[in-house]
């Protein structure tokens, strides 16, 4: 019989602070990023606004978000890199001010840099993204223009290719934006089992091997002084790769709520209850 360290060490969850090694293979490519933001306007209303970058941008409002805004990224199709347009929508009135005519991109859809899309609902600035942002606001709105609070309060990815996805996150409004990588290693580099590794900022924050018996779980760390559940689940990528995905959550939650993030139902009152989560799915290329 073996002994328990033996066991453990073979089938236990590993937290460390070693460097991430950086593995070298293809990143996987991110095909979308659909982010949920909860507005607070003067009027104590509050809106849902989903705004996805897939191939251009499409903005949707409310608990069960129905697309009223898309612009095209097409080289055929998009025509007009900026713009306004108005429109009514679920009894709000809504503009939105864009400029992506000279916007940087890096490995995804969504911009890094010298872009704006500015979103008015009843003549208040609900939401502002973009690095040219403040600086069109301050030229485009009325003085006085009332500015609303908004939060982000989930982050989607969607992946596609190799086993090694790459993104950022900012677990809170006022914290900083950290590295993240996700590797599964071991499916074509000579390991006897694969093994799932999570960094964050180059350290290894979280790593699970025997991964096709272990290919569901969670496990909460810390980031910024943070509670962060993080649930991975990896079966369809071994065994339904076809049709399925990866798929990986960080949640951050608060000192006072001690159940498992998995146990909650996704509904809005959970929505509301927490304060970000960062959700991201990773297929295989066909």
């Amino acid at each position: 019989m073996r002994d328990l360290a033996s066991c453990f060490g073979e089938y236990a969850i590993q937290v460390s602070n070693h460097p991430c090694v950086s593995p070298n293979l293809i990143p996987s490519v991110q095909n979308s990023v659909a982010c949920i933001y909860r507005v607070f306007l003067s009027t104590q209303k509050q809106i849902l606004i989903t705004a996805t970058w897939s191939q251009g941008l499409s903005l949707s409002f409310g608990d069960k978000p129905t697309t009223a805004f898309k612009l095209s990224t097409s080289s055929r199709l998009f025509r007009k890199k900026r713009g306004t347009k108005s429109f009514e929508f679920d009894n709000y009135n809504f503009d939105v001010f864009w400029d992506l005519s000279a916007a940087k991109y890096t490995a995804g859809p969504e911009p890094v840099a010298c872009y704006y899309v500015l979103v008015m609902a009843d003549s208040e600035l609900a939401i502002s993204l973009g690095d040219m942002a403040e600086e069109a606001a301050a030229k485009r709105l009325k003085t006085g223009a009332r500015a609303s609070k908004f939060s982000l309060l989930s982050r989607r990815e969607l992946f596609s290719g190799h086993a090694l996805c790459l993104t950022k996150a900012q677990f809170s409004d006022s914290g900083p934006a950290h590295d993240i990588l996700i590797r599964c290693s071991g499916e074509n580099e000579g390991l006897k089992h694969p093994v799932l590794s999570v960094c964050i900022d180059k350290k290894t924050v979280i790593c699970v091997k025997r991964l096709q018996w272990n290919f569901r779980g969670n496990q909460t760390i810390f980031v910024d002084g943070l509670l962060v559940d993080l649930m991975w689940d990896v079966h369809d990528w071994f065994f339904n790769p076809v049709a399925g995905y990866a798929v990986f959550m960080f949640r951050t939650r608060s000192g006072s709520d001690s159940r498992l993030w998995l146990e909650e139902k996704v509904a809005q009152k959970e929505l509301e209850k927490q304060e970000f989560s960062l959700l991201i799915c990773a297929c295989k290329s066909p």
